[in-house]
């Protein structure tokens, strides 16, 4: 790879950094209202709220990423991205197969971050910022064991939502 640091290589890493910073701010206004209603499926709470930990634990690392760079986040972005998931959240709950939507949206999302992660990691690569690549390497092992996670407990979610919608039963959360 070229390894040329230049003033433009690292100008699209900090914004990369922003991005991913925004980016799991958002994924926190996702995750956090469905923890709050899911009823009938504790693993995937029990998971969630430990992906919500790792979520403010890559949240802390970017944060010092962007610091020994005498860099900070993009409040504006935190906060746009951070509406944006917060409104789908909302509008999954009104759905009649909120966890099926949300299994999937989340799916969705955690593949997302991987790429945004593998991303930045080609960028701090070529851009000499080998300090940064630890912890962009912690995040993207986080992401992709919870879309591992996601992937390999789907079929019981839906499953267990159809038996629970089968006996007449609440199965959207």
């Amino acid at each position: 790879m070229d390894t040329n640091f230049t003033t433009e290589s690292r100008s699209i890493f900090i914004v990369g950094l922003r991005n991913a910073h925004a980016m799991e701010n958002q994924a926190l206004s996702i995750m956090k209202p469905q923890v709050e209603r899911i009823e009938n499926y504790p693993e995937v709470v029990d998971r969630l709220r430990r992906h919500i930990q790792e979520t403010e634990g890559q949240i802390t690392r970017i944060e010092a990423v962007l610091e020994g760079l005498d860099e900070e986040h993009s409040t504006l972005k935190d906060t746009a991205l951070s509406m944006v998931g917060s409104m789908a959240a909302m509008g999954h709950s009104m759905a009649g197969d909120e966890i099926i939507k949300n299994s999937l949206a989340n799916f969705a999302f955690e593949n997302y971050e991987i790429a945004a992660y593998n991303s930045l990691l080609v960028l701090a690569d070529a851009g000499g910022f080998q300090h940064a690549e630890t912890a962009l390497r912690q995040n993207l092992s986080e992401e992709e064991a919870m879309a591992d996670w996601l992937k390999e407990n789907l079929s019981d979610v839906t499953l267990r939502y159809a038996r629970l919608r089968e006996a007449g039963e609440t199965a959207k959360s």
